[in-house]
């Protein structure tokens, strides 16, 4: 039986692919197997030494310390793209109330409660609808900065309203670009990109490499009267330069996903509370993505979708199955190899990757193994964990 300790609520639909003969579900665990989360901050003081694996019910994972557990041999999961329709959605509601008055219109109407005349408010709804008067999207540029899955998506839905659409992703996969619309015209650099787009939006992670990208030095060379969206990560944006670029009338508004207090009360901005992946469906999609990853770790060993160990899946043979964690360094599976041919155990099918300074390993055994020889593996320098699968 595995426990499984979830720190957020999840959706039903997600728990309920863990089948409840073999896992037990809980918010209180003191030896929990696995944590299933979605936006709780966790440290690493709050994992318990019993933990294989995490998962984020949802894209990021800058709430989880996914250095620490690299050095304590636990894969991270996370479910790219599970939420992407929703935050695409909400991108395109951003592009909407960016080009148009509509909301100042909403605000403006709200204000004329007392009327009770209606021939007299469509007369003076006439005379003042000219103040909230914007601009189509046909015929614009989006600039799409990161086209992953929702990046992609975005272009794609960008591309239907007859916007031009230019993007800049310097880490591109093959999978991404093989979901991208070859109508797509590439960007070599952040500057161009700035440089040309009426509109651009931001869909990247965090990282060392991204935080605080958008700073004083891009947007000082953005077309001026720009709009600039995030519904990425807040710490992509430095909101500092945001405001000086808009003080200074080269950005035209900033819509985010991500309010701060130096942003409230703007006229010339647009704040969402962090409402990208706030629908029934996306909520449901990253359960069940969550939920099936961790299940397929604890119950067979592969790894799907983890941030911070390779990507390893191996078909089950029978027998007995050893999941080995190690350090990226010379001779570690021969060791391991030589421990089990010694013992005469004869080796059905197996799979090793590495990924930065992890490296995993997945060998099916015939028959079983004793627990002194698991200790005799645990022992090697280098292994992180070795887990036995039955």
């Amino acid at each position: 039986m595995y426990q499984i300790l979830t720190l957020n609520q999840i959706s039903v639909k997600g728990l309920n692919r863990l089948p409840r003969e073999t896992f037990e579900i809980a918010s209180e665990f003191s030896s929990p197997d696995a944590i299933l989360l979605r936006s709780h901050k966790l440290a690493k003081e709050d994992i318990p030494a019993s933990v294989k694996a995490i998962a984020r019910a949802g894209a990021g994972t800058n709430n989880i310390p996914v250095s620490a557990c690299t050095t304590m041999g636990i894969p991270v999961f996370n479910t790219p793209g599970a939420n992407a329709n929703a935050v695409k959605e909400l991108v395109l509601a951003g592009l909407a109330l960016g080009s148009r008055g509509i909301l100042p219109g909403i605000e403006y109407v709200n204000t004329l409660a007392d009327m009770k005349d209606g021939a007299a408010m469509s007369k003076l709804l006439e005379a003042e609808k000219k103040r909230f008067k914007g601009q189509e999207l046909l015929g614009k540029t989006l600039g799409v900065v990161g086209l992953g899955a929702i990046g992609s998506m975005v272009a794609r839905v960008a591309l239907d309203l007859g916007m031009k659409v230019i993007g800049y992703d310097p880490a591109l996969s093959v999978d991404a670009a093989w979901r991208l619309p070859s109508s797509v015209q590439k960007m070599e650099n952040l500057q161009s990109l700035f440089a040309k787009s009426d509109f651009v939006t931001l869909h990247l992670p965090v990282l060392d490499s991204t935080r605080n990208l958008i700073n004083s030095d891009i947007l000082a060379v953005a077309k001026e009267g720009a709009c600039l969206l995030n519904f990425a990560r807040e710490e992509i944006v430095d909101v500092a330069a945001v405001v000086s670029a808009l003080d200074q009338g080269q950005l035209r508004q900033f819509i985010t996903d991500f309010p701060t207090p130096a942003l409230i009360g703007r006229k010339d901005v647009i704040l969402m509370p962090h409402i990208g992946a706030s629908t029934d469906e996306a909520e449901e999609n990253c359960a069940i993505m969550a939920a099936d990853q961790l299940q397929d770790f604890l119950c067979n060993g592969n790894i799907v979708n983890s941030v911070n160990f390779p990507a390893l899946s191996l078909e089950r043979t029978g027998g007995t199955r050893l999941a080995i964690s190690n350090r990226n360094v010379p001779k570690m599976l021969g060791s391991v190899l030589g421990i089990l041919a010694d013992a005469e155990i004869n080796i059905l099918d197996m799979l090793n990757k590495s990924r930065d300074e992890i490296a995993y390993n997945l060998i099916d055994i015939a028959g079983d193994i004793s627990p002194a020889l698991v200790k005799e593996i645990e022992a090697l320098e280098g292994i992180v964990n070795v887990r036995v699968i039955r």
